[in-house]
């Protein structure tokens, strides 16, 4: 479904070249916007604009500005693509500036990279502002370290849900010792949770499950692997959120009395 407020734009802007800017709004928080972002936001002419963009972010738009939601979610209805590319293209020959406004980062599961491509094959200028995406916003959310020296040496951001229905290479993850955050898992979590246990992963292996990471509706779950789908259903988590799996999370927990003592002073 698309919804749309419009409001008066200026006379003279066919007259100008248009622009797309792909922005990254991070995973929700406002305060974790980058100030580029925030400078191209209150620029921008049209907005297209995610589902998880929070209403404080569409607070930014300058007035006048057209705001055009374009809901994208994995599970739900969303508009589709093609739709979306001819709304940036049909918007930026008008000689708009455009800001086609997205959870997270760009190029981390958010099609900047396609989107750019088709934009350049049809000659429209167009630009990304990276942003913070949840699957590294969940350790300063959460306390939890996604690297920690002796226990994990890297991080592998990866997708749960794909359009061709292919998966990571679990093994290979199973054996890296990395921080595994998984993005789109929570349409299957317990056959997700029976793919990474025949991988190779312990079944005492630590788990966090994180909804709406840095947002007011913020909650998690920690786990162990073997029990993670049943504590989600416990917990009656949902899209969207993240799991994040590895041996770092079991730091999740020191940091959480350090700043609850840190608090308290």
């Amino acid at each position: 479904m698309r919804t749309e407020r419009r409001g008066p734009m200026g006379s003279d802007s066919a007259s100008r070249a248009g622009k797309v800017w792909l922005v990254g709004a991070g995973p929700g928080d406002p305060d974790l916007l980058t100030v580029k972002a925030a400078r191209v936001l209150a620029q921008a002419e049209v907005w297209l604009v995610d589902d998880l963009v929070g209403e404080a972010i569409l607070g930014l738009a300058a007035p006048g500005a057209r705001i055009v939601k374009v809901g994208k979610r994995g599970g739900c209805r969303s508009t589709p693509q093609d739709f979306i590319l001819r709304l940036m293209a049909r918007y930026a020959r008008q000689g708009r500036v455009v800001a086609r406004v997205k959870g997270g980062d760009p190029f981390i599961f958010g099609r900047g990279g396609e989107e750019l491509a088709w934009l350049a094959d049809r000659g429209i200028a167009a630009q990304a502002v990276g942003g913070i995406t949840a699957g590294l916003a969940v350790g300063a959310a959460l306390g939890l370290p996604l690297t920690h020296r002796g226990v994990s040496r890297g991080v592998a951001l990866v997708t749960a849900h794909t359009m061709d229905a292919t998966r990571p290479d679990w093994r290979a993850l199973a054996a890296s010792g990395l921080t595994v955050v998984c993005y789109m898992g929570m349409r299957d979590s317990d056959g997700l949770m029976r793919e990474l246990l025949d991988a190779g992963f312990a079944a005492d292996t630590p788990v966090a499950v994180v909804h709406r990471v840095s947002c007011a509706a913020q909650r998690h779950v920690v786990s162990r692997l073997d029990r993670m789908a049943a504590d989600i259903a416990a917990a009656g988590l949902r899209s969207p959120s993240v799991i994040v799996i590895g041996a770092a999370v079991s730091h999740m927990r020191a940091a959480e009395r350090r700043r609850a003592i840190t608090q308290a002073a």
